[in-house]
């Protein structure tokens, strides 16, 4: 008998850190799952996506590209977890949505109509990245939930705050197929 292949998870939990970033989305998918939500978390540090370049586009789109595109696309519902990066969205979360808005016609596509909840754990303030994360994330059409989550080691973030923002997430319509 063959298993079936497992199911897409209802919250997909982005992490743009192997660090605090990450543990804040396995604190994200916890707490989806608490809600009745499966949930995982993806590391985008632990894929091989080359630097996106157009140079590196001309030369053929990555395997691994295609595997995330996939593997984003079956998940109706996305936390984003990103530190701040010289007051930006960090290299590795860039990288991966340039690669994935040249995935076909529309770089909108996967985007469209798709809720998302934005999170930081920063050095810094941490308001920065969310702001340019939304604008981006907005840009490509995603629902962004209007609340977002700061924390750093001084104002670590607080269970309330992540509940609150899976509730407001798991309450938006998801993307149509």
């Amino acid at each position: 008998m063959t298993a079936s292949p497992p199911l897409a998870p209802q919250v997909l939990v982005i992490a743009a850190s192997n660090g605090h970033n990450l543990r804040l989305a396995e604190r994200f998918a916890a707490e989806a799952r608490r809600r009745g939500q499966s949930a995982a978390v993806l590391d985008l540090t632990t894929l091989a996506l080359p630097l996106f370049s157009p140079q590196a586009q001309a030369a053929d789109h990555p395997a691994a590209v295609a595997a995330l595109n996939g593997q984003l696309g079956a998940a109706p519902r996305w936390v984003i977890c990103a530190p701040e990066y010289n007051g930006s969205i960090p290299p590795v979360l860039t990288s991966a949505i340039a690669w994935l808005s040249v995935q076909g016609d529309d770089f909108r596509e996967l985007f469209n109509g798709r809720p998302i909840a934005i999170a930081t754990h920063s050095g810094g303030g941490g308001h920065t990245v969310l702001a340019a994360l939304r604008l981006q994330l907005a840009h490509l059409g995603a629902v962004v939930v209007g609340r977002q989550l700061v924390s750093n080691a001084s104002a670590p973030a607080k269970d309330s705050s992540i509940e609150d923002l899976i509730l407001r997430l798991i309450r938006l319509p998801a993307p149509c197929s």
